[in-house]
C-alpha cells in the first residue's frame, strides 16, 4: 500500500466496479444518462449549470470560475476529466476534493440506480451521476459541469445549463467528432440552449462559428473579450498573480471573466475584488504544474497540438529551455504534438510508454518526432529516472494519462494539495 494514496478498494466496492468499467468506452446518445437520473430523482435540476466545453482551456477557464465564485460567497461544486490518480479529483466541491468516501458513497446509489433502470453506463457516465448526486447532496448553488468530449453525445449535455461556454475548437478526437474544425464545432456547439447565453472563447470569431450551430439555432451569443483589450487586465489582477501559470491562460482569463459577467445578469455576481482572489487561489494539476517533492520537474498534460502550441510559446516566453520527457495515446497527432514541442529546442528527449494498450510505441514516438536514438522508458525506469535527474528543468508532457501513471508511481496525491486544487 502506498501511504500517500491509501488502500486500494476493496473489490467489491463502488470504485472498483467503477475501475472494472474502465475509462475508455463511450456511447453515442444520452438516452442512458437521462434514463439514470431519471432514476435518481433529476439531481442536476437541484441547481444551476454552467456547462463548459472546448478542445482547449476548459480546465483552466472551469478552475478560474469556480474558484472565483466561491470567493464570491458561493457553494460551488465542479467537475473536471480526466482524473490523474484518483477519481476523487473529478469532484470538486466548496474548495475542495471530494473524500473518497463521500464518492463511494455517490457511487453506491448510482450503481443501485443503474441497476434498477437496468442499464450499463459508461465510466464517464457513471462519474457524472455520481457528481452530480454529490452536489444536490451538499446543496451547491451552482455548478460549473466540464464536457468530457465533444458536446451533442457528452453525458454532461443531459443538463439544463443556464450558462454555455465554449473555450476553443481545434482537431482532436477527429474519429469521433469530425475530420475539419467545422464538424467538430457543429458537436460542441450542442452545449448551447435556445434564448440563454453563450461565451465564446477570444479565439472563436463568431462570424465563422455561429453559422454552424445545428442544435439551438436561434441563439443570441455573447463572445468573450480578449484579455488585452479589457481594462481590468491592468487593473483587476494588478499585484495579485494568477494561480495559473502561462501566457495562454490570459484567453482563458478572459473567458472565465465573460462567464462571470453573464453570470452576475443571471442573480449570481462576484466583485471584482473577489474574483482576482479567486484567480489567485485557482489550481488544477498537470497545467504547468511543479511536481511536490521532485525539485525542478514540471507536468504539462498537451496533449494535442493546440494544447502543445501554447506549452511552447510560454517556453519560449519565459526563455524556457527544458529536459522533455514525452509520452502519448496512439489515437493522438503525435507529428503535429512534436513540431509544436520541438520549438522549445529542449536540452535533451526521452520517449516513455505507459502500460496500457493505447499507448504510442516508443517506434511511433521516434518516428513522429524524427528522433530514432532517444532513449525510451517504461514506467518503473522513468520514474527512477526522474527521482535521481539532476539538470533543471524537466518537463513531462505529451498527456494527461502519462501524468497521472506517473504520480500514482510517485506516491503523489494531486487532490492532497491546496484546497484540493
Amino acid at each position: 500500500m502506498d501511504p500517500a494514496l491509501g488502500p486500494p478498494p476493496n473489490p467489491t466496492s463502488s470504485l472498483a466496479r467503477l475501475a472494472a468499467r474502465g475509462h475508455w468506452g463511450i456511447k453515442r446518445g444520452l438516452d442512458n444518462i437521462r434514463a439514470l437520473l431519471a432514476e435518481l430523482d433529476h439531481p442536476e435540476d437541484a441547481f444551476p449549470v454552467v456547462l463548459l466545453g472546448g478542445t482547449n482551456g476548459k480546465g483552466s477557464t472551469g478552475a478560474f470560475l469556480a474558484h472565483a465564485l466561491k470567493a464570491g460567497g458561493y457553494r460551488v461544486g465542479w467537475t473536471t476529466s480526466p482524473h490523474l490518480v484518483h477519481p476523487r479529483e473529478r469532484v470538486w466541491l466548496a474548495g475542495s476534493c471530494l473524500g473518497a468516501s463521500d464518492l463511494e458513497a455517490a457511487l453506491g446509489r448510482v450503481f443501485e440506480a443503474e441497476g434498477r433502470a437496468g442499464l450499463q453506463a459508461t465510466y464517464f457516465e457513471l462519474m457524472i451521476a455520481a457528481a452530480l448526486c454529490a452536489f444536490r447532496e451538499r446543496e451547491v448553488e451552482i455548478a460549473v459541469v466540464e464536457v468530457g468530449l465533444g458536446g451533442r453525445w457528452d453525458a454532461t449535455n443531459a443538463c439544463d445549463p443556464i450558462l454555455s461556454i465554449l473555450t476553443s475548437v481545434g482537431l482532436d478526437h477527429t474519429a469521433m467528432l469530425g475530420e475539419t474544425r467545422e464538424a467538430i464545432a457543429r458537436e460542441k456547439l450542442c452545449i448551447a440552449r435556445d434564448g440563454r447565453p453563450l461565451v465564446l472563447g477570444p479565439d472563436l470569431d463568431p462570424a465563422w462559428i455561429l453559422p454552424l450551430l445545428e442544435c439551438s439555432p436561434r441563439l443570441c451569443p455573447a463572445p468573450a473579450v480578449v484579455a488585452d483589450e479589457v481594462a481590468w487586465d491592468r487593473t483587476l489582477v494588478a499585484g495579485q498573480p494568477l494561480g495559473l501559470p502561462g501566457g495562454h491562460q490570459v484567453q482563458n482569463l478572459a473567458t472565465a471573466l465573460e462567464g462571470l459577467r453573464r453570470l452576475a445578469g443571471l442573480g449570481f455576481p462576484v466583485l471584482p475584488a473577489q474574483a482576482a482572489q479567486g484567480f489567485a487561489e485557482a489550481r488544477i494539476p498537470g497545467r504547468l504544474w511543479k511536481v511536490p517533492g521532485l525539485g525542478g520537474v514540471w507536468m504539462d498534460g498537451a496533449h494535442n497540438p493546440h494544447g502543445a502550441e501554447a506549452l511552447a510559446r510560454h517556453a519560449l516566453a519565459c526563455g524556457l529551455r527544458p529536459h522533455l520527457f514525452v509520452g502519448s495515446m496512439g489515437d493522438k497527432d503525435l507529428r503535429g504534438v512534436a513540431e509544436a514541442l520541438m520549438r522549445m529546442r529542449p536540452l535533451s528527449l526521452t520517449f516513455v510508454r505507459g502500460d496500457d494498450p493505447r499507448y504510442a510505441s516508443l517506434d511511433a514516438l521516434r518516428e513522429a518526432w524524427g528522433a530514432p536514438v532517444a532513449p525510451g522508458l517504461d514506467l518503473a525506469r522513468a520514474v527512477a529516472a526522474l527521482r535521481t535527474f539532476h539538470a533543471e528543468p524537466v518537463l513531462i508532457t505529451g498527456s494527461l494519462y502519462l501524468l497521472g501513471d506517473l504520480l500514482a508511481a510517485l506516491g503523489v496525491d494531486p487532490a492532497a494539495g491546496p484546497q484540493g486544487y
